[in-house]
């Protein structure tokens, strides 16, 4: 065996779709099958780099750094880095391939590459290869012209042939003849694109679903003429012997010696931030620190203040000596750009909240010092890492911060940063079956037999679902699609632009690492988060945040429509209205504090400080959650609080004794034992790792510590394994802090300008229909007005009008895009619309469809113009037939404009159906409120108030219904409905859905009694009864008798119907006209509900004396 052979054309996974090679068992196998050296060689990329080089060096096998590069389709030459600059012109290659490849263009021409091929080793393959190509079919003088050519660009000492033992002996002869007449080498050329043979069917697999094709048996089962899995070198060597070939042995052995590059992993080099004339990095970062306190109220001069002094004094001394100010500059650089765009920033994420430096820069908004918190959690010399400040951005703004980035740094020195999408259990299935000719019927069966679980593996559902078990093993097709899509499970498919990070370089980025573009044409790592780190690159998260665009809008809907100056950072954090908010657990929109769980814990503790709250978003956590029920407990006196020794009384007491947050843990440790604070953030972190020889390194020192501060061993003893215990549950109290000041603040902008944040809200989910519909829910539970669209009042999305809310003109299915904006736009230029006629006269007439113009009238976008929906769609055809005949002569549509035949209002039930089927959701009413009286009399509960372990009666409006079967064959269902204030999903076990089946229906309303469980953070009611509120009895409790004066006007007619339709109920009523003398009993689509609002809106409108109430018994 020659004495460093390797693998020098290797093609992983990394080559999306194109191998299944993970570089885990790659570089593991290498290592077991006598390999010394091993090169990764991707197509056009360099993705796995860096992690492949770890392994190697891990394995310690010499890893070769290159890339397969396609100069045209069917000609590729593979480069492998011989020295640093040769990896550097592999970055430049992969740059520019891949943007050709953004433009669609494949070929890459060898005199645009020769410009970067000093310091690679240059070799052609036996695959894709013009050399082999043309030698196969007679082209001796194309391929002798190619091999010349890159001869005088690269040299004849960096020049391979590639051959091997597997082609034919004429092939093998002619690439020998050519490689004497250039005076080149040839050498030993395995290519691995599979582990080992029976990986060559997945290989195909993998094509197929890359080709979008169809996998025929027989093409399975086919082998390709070149094998191209790891073959052990013993076995290599010897077929190389056999076929004399062992010169080229040698001189594949001479190549791996030869290729000295080392990657070179360090720490982050930061980017120089441009100071002013005459000031250095640190002196100006302590000059706009200053700016910033006293900005802030904060006199450094005044004794009361001298903690502040001294603690900023100590911070700007550490962040000097690390030499991290031009970071600290940078970040606030970013961040005062977006102060000055009227940007909102998150008040802080992580642990940045802890320091007084980012608080005085405006970076965060928690002054550490009044919440306790702590900088050496952010940053600390006894353990040398990178400052971490993530930025938490508006979603629909993030982009603007990127792109002044990229202006003040220049964008060569900045890219976001690439991840790889990666074939899940589903994906994987189906992607498989396709290839495999499955049908979609097939595939969405076996997709349903998955369990409904976050990032569930195949083996896991495997284990788990005897169904799925029985589906693989009914056949063989089923086994060897399951088989296959296990196997392929979990490898990049596709890559995208990671949520956060941004890369930040003082040089240019292409000359450090691999770029490609992104989809919105920014430059994009190819080296994934944790590598780009790792070579010295600085990254900073931009997250976009939804809740902080939701944010952003309530506040400019409030300063708009309420209070001109309000200002969201003086708020106080004890609003009393605020915190009866939480205490009721209204928080649906609030972040994080939208989810069942949270919400039942926030109703048991009855939260009455921002401290409470800060604990329960710290508490409620895998782990933590262990301690909510001894924290309730011992906040209402239903627990005694201790504490393992009395001394950290002061630093537990907040939490009732309990440790809650990982800052505790260092100040026990500082204070009982007399740690530092860097050494105590050393003792969390080595509890939180579980690293347990640093663990009992440091119980020493802490036992130590303690008895030389006067405590005994058994209580020193005590207080570390109590820490022990609990550090691994503690929570970044810097974090939780920031977050809750973010919660706080939504939900004071809910609680006091509740249509300001409800609009923003809904324009936060539009698309999303259930969320959709939970909001508009807890719109009406907050006494918030909602008003359908309306073509003379709506804008693009839900909006303010006299404080109340209206549909967006967007949330109309049916609208197109660029229609909304015609209206819209028509109405800003020329004023409101005077009449439905006017509104079709003005509009273009591509956008005069029936559809379009149903779907505006359905959702009542066109209840402004006083007539009812019925009559406008029963004179839709004639208008529209009028408006296309007059065109846009104004005159003559006037002539010809029909006269509006009237018809009374379209049935209740109809005009739900229709709102729901164009908006998603109800407008006039819900369906539910027809059974008011029903409610009554039942003692119903509103949905939204059903609490978790107690028994309540509801009224359900039934969406869903899911019906299966359990282990015993008895059938059993799930049904998925709602009523106004929210929804749920109820269990009927067998016994329960027996005597219900006959009358579960979709689209119906139904009285059903249970007891309500949590699963899964969401509440379920578990059923045992159930009734259709249709076929039960209902006792009348009044008829309404109104009379309509002789001056009672049609327009006054229309806003009694529509007051009316807003208060449906089971109150029958009768209708007197008195310039008529005619008495109408009107149908139950319009009988109301015996509402206080209700009469009085009925007193104003048709005054008392023509009013009057009887009860049925009267």
């Amino acid at each position: 065996m020659t004495p460093m052979f390797g693998a020098i054309q290797v093609i992983s996974c990394y080559s999306l779709l194109q191998s299944p090679l993970r570089l885990e068992e790659l570089v593991t196998a290498a290592k077991e099958r006598g390999y010394q050296a091993l090169a990764l060689t991707d197509r056009n990329v360099m993705y796995g780099t860096a992690a492949f080089y770890q392994l190697c060096r891990q394995q310690q096998l010499k890893p070769l750094i290159g890339m397969t590069l396609e100069l045209a389709v069917g000609n590729e030459i593979i480069l492998i880095a011989e020295n640093q600059i040769g990896y550097q012109n592999l970055l430049q290659l992969s740059t520019q391939k891949n943007q050709l490849l953004a433009e669609n263009k494949t070929e890459f021409p060898l005199e645009k590459v020769q410009a970067f091929l000093q310091g690679l080793l240059v070799i052609t393959p036996l695959t894709n290869s013009l050399v082999i190509n043309c030698l196969q079919n007679g082209k001796q003088a194309t391929a002798a012209e190619f091999v010349a050519a890159l001869r005088q660009q690269v040299g004849r000492s960096k020049l391979f042939l590639g051959t091997s033992p597997q082609l034919s002996a004429p092939l093998r002869q002619a690439i020998k003849t050519l490689a004497d007449q250039n005076q080149v080498a040839l050498t030993a050329l395995e290519p691995v694109n599979y582990l080992d043979p029976a990986d060559e069917a997945y290989l195909k697999v993998l094509r197929a679903i890359r080709q979008g094709s169809r996998l025929e048996t027989f093409e399975l089962q086919e082998k390709s003429p070149v094998k191209a899995w790891l073959q052990p070198v013993a076995k290599i060597t010897a077929a190389y012997q056999v076929a004399g070939m062992t010169t080229a042995l040698q001189q594949t052995a001479e190549i791996c010696r030869t290729a000295t590059f080392n990657l070179q992993f360090r720490q982050p080099k930061l980017p120089h931030y441009p100071v002013p004339k005459q000031q250095t990095a640190a002196k100006y970062l302590q000059q706009l620190c200053l700016q910033g306190l006293s900005q802030r109220g904060i006199d450094l001069k005044a004794a009361v203040n001298e903690k502040y002094r001294q603690r900023l004094s100590h911070e700007l001394a550490v962040i000097q000596r690390m030499g991290f100010a031009d970071y600290f500059l940078i970040v606030w650089d970013v961040t005062n750009y977006a102060h000055r765009a009227k940007i909102v920033i998150g008040p802080g994420r992580g642990s940045a909240a802890g320091s007084l430096v980012a608080y005085a820069l405006a970076i965060t908004d928690v002054d550490p010092l009044y919440y306790d918190l702590l900088f050496e959690r952010f940053l600390n010399e006894e353990r040398i890492q990178m400052p971490d400040i993530d930025l938490d951005i508006p979603d629909n703004r993030r982009q603007e911060v990127i792109e002044y980035v990229q202006q003040r740094y220049g964008k060569e020195h900045v890219a976001q940063i690439i991840t790889f999408g990666t074939l899940g259990a589903r994906q994987a299935l189906r992607d498989v079956g396709r290839a495999l000719g499955f049908s979609q019927f097939e595939l969405n069966s076996f997709s349903h037999l998955i369990p409904h679980q976050l990032k569930i593996t195949l083996a896991s559902a495997f284990e788990q679902s005897p169904r799925l078990r029985d589906k693989v093993a009914a056949n063989e097709k089923n086994q060897w699609l399951f088989k296959t899509a296990r196997y392929l499970e979990g490898l990049p498919r596709h890559f995208s632009v990671h949520a956060a990070g941004v890369i930040l370089s003082d040089q240019d980025l292409k000359q450090l690492v691999p770029l490609q573009v992104g989809s919105d044409g920014m430059p994009l790592t190819q080296y994934s988060k944790d590598y780009v780190e790792q070579l010295g690159l600085l990254k900073i998260d931009f997250l976009g945040l939804r809740n902080l665009s939701v944010l952003d809008r309530a506040l400019r809907l409030v300063k708009r429509n309420y209070q001109t100056d309000f200002d969201i950072h003086q708020i106080p954090l004890d609003d009393p209205l605020t915190l009866k908010l939480f205490q009721r657990a209204q928080t649906a929109g609030v972040f994080q504090f939208e989810s069942a769980g949270i919400r039942n814990v926030l109703r048991r503790l009855q939260p009455q400080s921002f401290e409470d709250l800060t604990a329960v978003n710290a508490l409620f956590r895998p782990g933590p959650m262990e301690n909510i029920d001894h924290f309730i407990a011992r906040k209402h006196g239903q627990e005694p609080v201790t504490y393992p020794a009395q001394a950290l009384k002061p630093i537990l007491s907040k939490t009732y004794g309990i440790l809650v947050y990982q800052e505790q843990v260092m100040q026990v440790a500082s204070v009982m034992a007399g740690f530092s604070l860097g050494q105590a953030d050393i003792l969390r972190r080595a509890m939180s790792k579980k690293k347990l020889t640093l663990i009992d390194q440091l119980r020493t020192k802490f036992l130590a510590g303690a008895q030389e501060r006067g405590y005994s061993a058994a209580t020193a003893g005590k207080v570390y394994d109590y820490i022990e215990r609990f550090a691994n549950y503690g929570f970044n109290r810097s974090h939780a802090v920031a977050y809750t000041k973010m919660a706080f603040e939504l939900a004071y902008l809910k609680c006091h300008f509740p249509a300001a944040f409800m609009a923003a809200l809904l324009n936060s989910v539009i698309g999303d229909n259930e969320k959709t519909k939970e909001y508009l829910l807890e719109a009406r539970q907050l006494k918030t007005t909602v008003h359908s669209p309306d073509l003379n009042l709506s804008q693009f999305g839900f909006s303010l009008y006299k404080r109340q809310i209206v549909f967006g003109l967007n949330s109309i299915r049916s609208l197109r895009r660029d229609f909304v904006w015609t209206i819209l736009k028509e109405r800003q230029q020329n004023g409101r619309f005077k009449s439905f006629q006017d509104f079709l006269q003005r509009m273009p007439e591509k956008y005069l469809k029936t559809d379009s113009l149903q779907a505006l009238i359905y959702s009542g976008a066109g209840d402004t113009f006083g007539q009812t929906r019925a009559t406008l769609l029963h004179n839709l055809p004639k208008i529209l037939d009028n408006r296309l005949l007059s065109g846009n002569n104004v005159e003559l549509l006037a002539v010809l404009a029909p006269k509006l035949e009237e018809f009374p209002e379209i049935t209740l039930n109809e005009r739900l159906s229709q709102e729901e089927k164009y908006l998603g959701t109800f407008i006039s009413a819900h369906p539910v409120t027809r059974y008011a009286r029903l409610a009554q009399l039942e003692k119903t509960t509103p949905i939204v108030q059903l609490q978790a372990e107690k028994t309540g009666r509801i009224l359900l409006y039934l969406k869903e219904s899911k019906i299966i079967r359990t282990k015993k064959g008895e059938q059993m269902a799930f049904l998925t409905g709602e009523d106004e204030t929210g929804q749920i999903e109820v269990i009927v076990f067998p016994n329960i859905y027996r005597q219900a089946a006959a009358i579960l229906e979709n689209d119906q309303v139904y009285l059903i009694a249970g007891k309500v469980q949590l699963r899964n953070q969401r509440r379920q009611l578990v059923a045992v009864q159930v009734k259709a509120a249709a076929n039960m009895k209902i006792p009348m409790k009044k008829t309404f008798f109104i009379r309509l004066t002789k001056s009672f006007t049609s327009l006054q007619k229309q806003q009694l119907w529509q007051l009316m339709r807003r208060y449906p109920g089971s109150n029958p009523v009768i209708i007197y006209e008195a310039a008529t003398a005619k008495k109408l009993a009107l149908t139950k689509d319009y009988w109301l509900a015996d509402r206080p609002e209700l009469i009085k809106a009925l007193v104003d409108m048709v005054g008392k004396e023509n009013l009057v109430l009887k009860n049925e018994n009267e």
